[in-house]
C-alpha cells in the first residue's frame, strides 16, 4: 500500500518530469515527446519507488538494473535520472546539443545511471535477458525491469527473447511494454497487428499483468506481484496515451517525432500546471 502522501510526491515528480520532457525536446528542435510522455508515470513509479539503486553509487553491484529498450524515449530517462540526483537537472537543456552527454538516443559509456545504449529497436529485452541471468548464475539479488514499445514489439527479436527467458525460467526479469497503440507510421494495428498481445506473451510462457498505466499505484502493484512470481518473466502490459498530459498531443501519431513551437510550448505546460494544480488541491 502506497500512502497519500507518496503518491503526492510521485504525482508531482511525474510533472517535473513531464515539463522537462517539453522543455527539452522543444529547445533541441528535435527528439521524440509523444512516446516519452506516454511512459512517465511508469519510470516514475520504477525509478522514485519500485527500484532500488543509488545515484551517489551508479555502480552499486546490487542495483536494480531498467533496460530503455524504446530508446527514443530518452528525455523521460534522463530527467527521471536528473531528478534522482545522477547529474544536475541543468544538464538537460543541452539534449541533442553537439557534444553534449545527453544524445538523441541513450549511451550508456556518457551518461551515469544509464545500464544500455539503445536505439535500434527490438534489442532491449535480450540485453534484459543477460543481467537477469547472469544475476541468477552469480546469486545477486538484484532484479531487471525493461520498457518496450508496443510497435517495437513486430520486431522478430523481442519474440526470440520472449522464448529464451521463459525457456531459461527468468523470474528477476519484468517487461514492461507501453501499449499507447501508436507508432512514428500510424496505429499498430494498422501498420502490422500485435494481437492478441496478451495472450502471445502468455504463449510464450509468460506471467502476463495488464494495467492502466497512468495509475501509479497499479504500476507499483503490478511490480510488486511481479517479484512474488517464480519460475517465469513477467511482462507487464501498460496501457498508455502518446502524448499524456497535453490535450492536443494525446493519442497524436504526428507527435511521435515532432516537437513543439515555442508558442505550443506555452499551451502544453500552461496545461501541466493546470493539471498539477488540480491533482494536488
Amino acid at each position: 500500500m502506497v500512502s497519500g502522501e507518496r503518491l503526492k510526491e510521485l504525482a508531482e515528480k511525474a510533472y517535473r518530469i513531464r515539463r522537462h520532457v517539453l522543455e527539452m525536446t522543444t529547445a533541441a528542435g528535435s527528439g521524440h515527446p509523444g512516446g516519452s510522455l506516454s511512459c512517465v508515470d511508469v519510470i516514475t513509479a520504477l525509478y522514485f519507488h519500485v527500484m532500488h539503486h543509488d545515484p551517489k553509487n551508479p555502480s552499486l553491484p546490487d542495483r536494480d538494473r531498467f533496460v530503455l529498450s524504446k530508446g527514443h524515449a530518452a528525455p523521460t530517462l534522463y530527467a527521471a535520472l536528473a531528478e534522482c540526483g545522477y547529474f544536475p537537472v541543468e544538464e538537460l537543456k543541452n539534449l541533442r546539443k553537439f557534444g553534449s552527454i545527453l544524445q538523441g538516443h541513450p549511451d550508456k559509456n556518457r551518461v551515469p545511471g544509464v545500464e544500455n545504449s539503445s536505439g535500434s529497436l527490438g534489442n532491449g529485452l535480450a540485453i534484459a535477458n543477460g543481467m537477469a541471468l547472469a544475476a541468477k548464475i552469480d546469486g545477486r539479488p538484484y532484479r531487471v525491469y525493461a520498457l518496450l514499445g508496443d510497435g517495437e514489439c513486430q520486431e522478430g527479436l523481442i519474440w526470440e527473447a520472449a522464448m529464451f527467458a521463459a525457456h531459461y525460467k527468468i523470474d528477476n526479469l519484468t517487461a514492461i511494454v507501453d501499449r499507447n497503440g501508436l507508432q512514428i507510421d500510424g496505429p499498430t494495428e494498422r501498420v502490422m497487428s500485435v494481437e492478441p498481445f496478451a495472450d502471445k506473451w502468455r504463449s510464450f510462457g509468460w506471467h502476463v499483468i495488464e494495467v492502466d498505466g497512468h495509475d501509479i499505484p497499479a504500476i507499483i502493484g503490478a511490480c510488486e506481484e511481479a517479484k512474488r512470481v517464480r519460475g517465469r518473466p513477467t511482462v507487464i502490459i501498460a496501457h498508455l496515451i502518446k502524448g499524456r498530459g497535453v490535450s492536443f498531443m494525446e493519442w497524436v501519431a504526428g507527435f511521435h517525432g515532432k516537437t513543439l513551437s515555442p508558442k505550443d510550448l506555452e499551451k502544453a505546460l500552461a496545461e501541466l500546471d493546470a493539471w498539477y494544480e488540480g491533482l494536488a488541491a
